[in-house]
């Protein structure tokens, strides 16, 4: 998959709004097109839809795929341990000062000055109100307590505004309101739990690693290399994250970074090009589990992973004899 194309521009005061405009060069395979049939025809039911999954698994770039697909401007948040109810919905910014003098009597001067606060809308105010899509990043970095606002909106329609915007207590949903939710299950730092409230009032699809045929599809149209260049460079992370050897999974990001250094510096998929040979261990060798100075085990994974490249980007001399 491939990130679709936005623009920006400045709606309802402050808050920043995308326009969503579909990439030409969007990878569609089978499995891609099944999942986002599936979660377009929640949305187009009014429900809100949460993609669950693993690091590098395209949960982003498939939400704002859809926020394409159905048309609407669209407001981003991602989620942070910071994040308040404020927010997401608003809260008082700055003032509105009201000055009167009267001169009705030419020999009295009558002055009354009145200072009221001003009320500023942020993103999920701003998306209610006028019926955008709102695309919550990594919704459970946040605390619970800070996403609670959200219940009354998906259940009732109504957005219940804080009491210090005493001119409006409430709003009533737009109806072509919706959320696309993406979270990532595996990570236990900064994590939290999302309350069951708010799941059930949401369609989960999770969202597991892609397949043969989507990496080189993606790893090709992101380095600009032909499906056939990329295969093996494909294969080496797929087999070594089937190892199951290392501290952090290594994903299609992984064969994307590989494969644009090999676009740059003109690399040579073998395991002559020393350069080459140097970009794999490091970006592979800093997925494994890291071991001290002079640890056998790290030895041992280096020797592990130069083992995966020759498999899989042999020398030019042996490549050749085997063809023949």
């Amino acid at each position: 998959m491939s990130m679709s194309n936005f623009t920006q521009s400045e709606e309802s005061g402050a808050v920043t709004t995308l326009e969503p405009r579909p990439r030409a060069g969007f990878v569609r395979t089978q499995s891609v097109e099944a999942t986002a049939k599936r979660a377009l025809g929640y949305l187009k039911a009014g429900f809100s839809v949460h993609f669950r999954g693993p690091a590098g698994t395209g949960k982003t770039t498939l939400a704002l795929h859809l926020a394409a697909l159905l048309g609407r401007p669209m407001v981003m948040i991602t989620g942070d341990e910071e994040m308040a109810t404020s927010t997401l919905v608003g809260t008082q910014h700055g003032y509105h000062y009201r000055r009167v003098v009267d001169r009705f009597i030419h020999t009295v001067t009558k002055t009354e000055e009145t200072a009221d606060k001003r009320w500023a809308d942020h993103r999920l105010t701003t998306a209610c109100r006028e019926g955008y899509t709102l695309i919550y990043d990594e919704f459970t970095r946040s605390r619970p307590e800070a996403n609670n606002v959200l219940l009354s909106v998906l259940e009732e329609g109504l957005l219940v505004l804080p009491a210090q915007n005493q001119n409006e207590p409430y709003i009533k949903v737009h109806p072509d309101f919706r959320v696309i939710f993406t979270s990532n299950p595996q990570e236990y730092a900064g994590v939290h739990d999302a309350q069951d409230a708010l799941g059930d009032r949401i369609v989960t699809i999770d969202v597991g690693h892609a397949d043969r045929e989507l990496e080189l599809a993606v790893a090709a149209a992101r380095s600009g290399l032909s499906p056939a260049k990329v295969a093996p460079i494909v294969d080496m992370v797929r087999e070594f994250r089937e190892t199951g050897e290392y501290d952090q999974t290594p994903t299609l990001r992984t064969s994307i970074m590989i494969c644009r250094m090999m676009t740059q510096e003109r690399l040579k998929p073998t395991i002559d090009d020393r350069q080459f040979v140097q970009v794999c261990m490091d970006l592979l060798g800093s997925k494994s589990v890291p071991g001290g100075k002079g640890d056998g085990k790290r030895a041992q994974q280096q020797k592990m992973l130069l083992s995966l490249i020759e498999h899989h980007c042999p020398s030019r001399t042996v490549a050749a004899a085997g063809g023949a």
